[in-house]
């Protein structure tokens, strides 16, 4: 598959889920599905950062449940969003291409990955009604995790 494709849904996931994405390459990159070791994401690989991502992964599928969780669209969520969806492009794009990141490319690859979750954070936040969102939401966490491990498998 494309790496640009495998940016594309990762960007995706951290559209739906902002944690989920990170969470999900930090454990690909210690059970050694993604080889990250000497790149400047090689601590998404460290034994203690998978943990500490699914923790906080778990706490925001239990927050985007809450009926005071602010909208992703505005600006501290719609932030995270992005930059998780850019750093979470550079692993599958970097083990498929065999691309090392350093210097300004670092950067320009990052920036190319950000529009991706914007994509996905605007029709995820607008399938959910006021009412009842809870099937829905269920089906974005299935769809962040499911799709986010697909990815980091290919």
């Amino acid at each position: 598959m494309s790496p640009y494709v495998l940016a594309f849904l990762i960007g995706v996931i951290a559209g739906l889920r902002s944690l989920t994405a990170p969470a999900v390459v930090s454990w690909a990159a210690r059970v050694g599905w993604l080889n990250l070791g000497n790149t400047w994401l090689a601590f998404l690989g460290y034994a203690a950062t998978p943990y500490i991502l699914s923790v906080l992964a778990l706490a925001e599928l239990v927050a985007d449940k809450l009926p005071k969780t602010p909208s992703r669209k505005a600006p501290p969520g719609f932030g995270a969003r992005l930059v998780t969806g850019a750093v979470c492009g550079a692993p599958p794009s970097a083990r498929l291409v065999g691309l090392r990141w350093a210097g300004w490319s670092r950067a320009s690859s990052a920036a190319s990955r950000a529009p991706w979750a914007d994509m996905s954070s605007g029709p995820g936040w607008s399938t959910r009604s006021a009412e009842n969102d809870l099937p829905i939401a269920l089906l974005e966490d299935a769809i962040a995790i499911g799709g986010a491990f697909l990815i980091v498998t290919r």
